[in-house]
């Protein structure tokens, strides 16, 4: 017989719809980036934005691990991501000012930023804790 799977705590639904708003977010707004590719050579610029797609479609993967299967290191990993993207960001004003592109990727970085928050706070203490994980 197998167990009957845990109820995922609300912090943790909060989390995972949240992060996939930031993804649906970041994948919307992808068409209408044409000029991060403008400086690339002719055929790199569909690479590039097939590359993009492939990152949205792990970070999908990596939300799904973290909040269904209890996977901690899916977790540190979209932290990780989030780091690095919020250096992008100040990069990026720095570099060109607040323009739409970047209103869209800091409210992109703060649904991620919530919803990662959410997942050490309330009811999700102990989701990721090694003897409550599945096999």
């Amino acid at each position: 017989m197998s167990a009957a799977p845990a109820k995922i705590p609300q912090n943790i639904f909060y989390f995972e719809v949240l992060l996939y708003l930031s993804l649906a977010i970041d994948a919307l707004s992808m068409p209408f980036r044409d000029d991060s590719f403008e400086n690339l050579p002719d055929m790199s610029a569909p690479v590039a934005k097939l590359v993009t797609a492939a990152l949205i479609l792990l970070f999908i993967y990596l939300v799904w691990l973290a909040a269904r299967r209890r996977k901690n290191w899916a977790r540190m990993i979209l932290m990780v991501s989030l780091a690095l993207s919020a250096v992008s960001i100040v990069g990026t004003v720095s570099d060109n000012g607040i323009q739409i592109e970047t209103v869209i990727d800091v409210v992109s970085a703060a649904l991620t930023a919530f919803g990662l928050y959410l997942s050490f706070t309330g009811d999700a203490v102990g989701w990721f804790a090694p003897w409550n994980a599945q096999t």
